[in-house]
This record gives structure tokens, sequence and C-alpha cells, in this order.
């Protein structure tokens, strides 16, 4: 019995051949398996070579900060450089005005046109006036060469002499007294037609036809709306910069025009303590009519900005853009906030930063492959 059973247990402990080799087949097929996993995991850790940067198919411009005026920005009004009253310069009844309120006069034009008929008759006067001195001139010059002639062969005293030249000097001064009384009479008879000094527009009509004026009477009151000027006035806070730089520009809307004269009173105001300026304006330049308040910017520094060419922006509606040229994702319209206009260029507040590129051709832009729309 115990020899038996002990073969039983040493039977129990044996495995057979075969179960060995499938175990071993099975541990080779898994360390075949992470092979693969380790080197599918390796394949897909090895880095993609970046895609080549993207051309821009039209012209492109590089954003920079530029060197620009720093304003100190200032209410002011407009007012013409030529204004004035027309006034009369003689005495006469108002026969005619051929200008009204709100007419333009061109220079040297006659506006108010007096009866003048004393003016006219006062003329004739120192016509005859003027003939008359010519033939006694004549008169006395003939009888001095007379007497002159006569003293030379010593038949005549010399206070015949004396007489005649005496007469001859008179006659002269008469004949300069006539042409002189002359030239005045035709110049109150030209008083008679009063005349634009300067081209401009009426703006009061002071007197109607019929009245009787004298000298001094105002007639005509006008303007030239051909050179303006702005007045503002400057802080005593900020004066000294204004003073040592003297540069300004007037904004009407989205224009900025540099004035051509900048002329800062000597003293302050005594209420509010701000010194009183003009700005001159060139002929021309802005739409504007006296009495209008408009923007007026004091240089008072400099400061960087970033300038794009008005041509390069996109407006629609009451939104700017620019298309902006990225190498990496290409075209791209954007929403800008731009602030004031120099010359040609726009000032940009928001939207693009400095090194991008943006298009100077928006159509060109706008026909690009792939352009799109970012906010």
């Amino acid at each position: 019995m115990s020899a038996r059973s002990g073969l039983q247990l040493s039977t129990r402990h044996v495995e057979p051949k075969t179960s060995i080799r499938a175990r071993g087949r099975a541990s080779e097929a898994l360390l075949a398996g992470l092979l693969l996993i380790l080197t599918g995991l390796n394949g897909c850790t090895q880095k993609v070579p970046p895609a080549a940067d993207l051309k821009a198919p039209y012209a492109t411009l590089t954003l920079a900060l530029e060197k620009t005026p720093l304003e100190r920005i200032l209410d002011g009004t407009t007012e013409a450089t030529n204004q004035g009253t027309v006034s009369a310069q003689t005495a006469g009844r108002v026969a005619e005005i051929l200008y009204d309120v709100n007419d333009f006069v061109p220079a040297g034009a006659v506006i108010v046109r007096l009866k003048g008929t004393e003016q006219r008759a006062g003329f004739q006067e120192a016509q005859a006036a003027l003939a008359e001195a010519k033939a006694r001139n004549e008169e006395a010059q003939n009888n001095y060469q007379r007497i002159a002639d006569l003293y030379q062969r010593r038949v005549v005293a010399k206070a015949s002499l004396d007489q005649a030249t005496a007469g001859r000097d008179a006659a002269a001064a008469r004949l300069s007294a006539a042409e002189a009384g002359l030239s005045s009479a035709r110049e109150g008879v030209a008083y008679t037609e009063v005349r634009a000094p300067y081209a401009g527009v009426v703006s009061k009509r002071l007197v109607e036809v019929g009245e009787t004026v004298g000298p001094g009477t105002p007639l005509m009151s006008g303007l030239s709306l051909q050179f303006l000027r702005v007045n503002v006035n400057i802080p005593q806070s900020v004066i000294d910069a204004v003073r040592r730089l003297r540069k300004a520009a007037v904004y009407m809307g989205d224009h900025r025009v540099e004035a051509t004269k900048f002329t800062i009173f000597p003293e302050a105001a005594a209420p509010s303590n701000t010194f009183r300026a003009r700005l001159d304006l060139p002929s021309g330049a802005l739409d504007l009519y006296p009495g209008m308040y408009v923007k007026v910017g004091l240089v008072v520094g400099e400061a960087d900005r970033l300038l794009v060419p008005v041509t390069a922006l996109v407006e629609r509606s009451e939104v700017t853009a620019v298309y902006v040229f990225d190498p990496k994702q290409g075209t791209s319209l954007r929403y800008i906030r731009v602030g004031h206009r120099f010359g040609d260029r726009m000032e940009v507040l928001s939207g693009v930063a400095v090194g991008e590129q943006i298009a100077l051709d928006p159509i060109a832009a706008a026909k690009a492959p792939g352009a799109s729309v970012s906010r």
C-alpha cells in the first residue's frame, strides 16, 4: 500500500511536455506584441516636419511705430481773415444797391452807387479851372521870355524882370493847384461808386435805396471765405511747450490740416488765465465757414503711433478694417479702431500690432485664396 501511494504522488507532480511547449509559445507571442506596441509608440512620438511659410500674393506693409506729434486737443472758433464793413467816403443819396446778403462779390466790383450830382459838377469845375491855369501859365511864360530878352538888351529895368519872374512862378503854382483840384474832384466822383476791396460774400446790408449817407456811414459788411483762421484759448499749463514748439493743426472730421501761421498773444486773459492764439489755415484746405467750432491740436511733444495708409483701409458701414497677412494662416480681415488722420495715413489705436503685415491693396487681398474674417 505504501509503495503504490508513493508512486501515485510522484506521478501527480510531473507535467506533460506539450504543456511546457505551449506556455513557451505564449510567452514569445506576448513579447512580440509588446515590441510592436513600443515600436508604434515610438513612431507616434516622432516630430512632423513643419509646413513651409506662405508668401503673400500682393504688396504688404510691415507695421512699425513712428514718431508723431503729441497734441493737446482744444476747441476753437473759425473766423474770416479778411472781413469788414465798407463805409461811404462822400455825401450823397443811395441810387442803386447791386448785391444783397449771401451774394458773392468779385474784387473791385461796384456794390453801392450814389447819385453824385454834386461830385460830377465839382469835377467839371475842376476841369475848367485847370484849363484856365494852363492858359495863364503859358501867358506868364511868354511874358517872362519877352521881358528877359528886353532886359538882356538893357531896354527895361530890373524891376520889370522881377515882376515877370514872379508872374511866371505864380502861374506855375496855380497850374499845380488846379491839377491837384482836378485829382481831388475825380476822386470824389469815384467815391460815388463804392467798390469791394476783395472778393467775398456779403454778410450784412446796412442801407436801402433812397437813403442819404455821408462820409463814414456804414453801407455793407462782407467777408472772404478764401482765407480763414481759428481762434483758440490756450491754458497756462501748456503755454510754455506750445510757445517752444509753435506747431498746431486743425481737425475737421477725419481731416487734419497744419496751420501756416501760428500767432500767440503776449498776455493772458484776466478771468480765465488763458492765452489767445490765432491759427491761419491754407486757402481752401477745409470746408469751413466763419463761426464754426473745430478741434485744435497743439503740439506739446512727440509720441509713438501706428500709422497705415488710408488706401489700405476697408470701411463697411461704421466698421473699419484692414487685411492682415500671416505667413502661417494666410490672409484675414481684421477690424481695427482708428484715431486721427496724418496726411494720407491714419492712426491705428487697436486691432493690429507692431511687426504684423497688412495688405496695401484691399481688393487684391480680398481675392486671395483662403481669405477669412477675424475679429
